[in-house]
């Protein structure tokens, strides 16, 4: 099974890469960026790592904060924040069938 930092590595990457898949971004507070992105992206265990209708929460592991800087600094870059930095990464995930998206909501600390 893929871990959870591997997953939200896909998301990202492929997000990035093809923005078409994103249905809207939201900076949320200071620190908080919220994605919902087109449910069709195959992700690998999806109905684990994106459960239905209820959150999965989890901080990303400081090797994957330090290893993928420039691929979260992008994303820290949407926040409404004036911090400069952050050292912790939260990660938020869920599936909302209804509305045909995923939602991750980053939250940088």
């Amino acid at each position: 099974m893929a871990s959870n930092s591997d997953s939200i590595y896909y998301v990202l990457t492929k997000l990035k890469h093809h923005p078409e898949l994103i249905k809207r971004i939201r900076p949320r507070y200071t620190n908080t960026v919220i994605i919902l992105f087109d449910d069709s992206l195959k992700i690998a265990n999806a109905a684990f790592y994106f459960p239905v209708d209820r959150f999965m929460v989890n901080r990303l592991s400081i090797d994957f904060v330090a290893k993928n800087g420039d691929l979260l600094d992008s994303y820290f870059s949407m926040t409404n924040g004036t911090k400069k930095s952050y050292h912790d990464v939260w990660a938020t995930t869920c599936h909302i069938p209804e509305k045909k998206v995923y939602l991750l909501e980053l939250s940088f600390e």
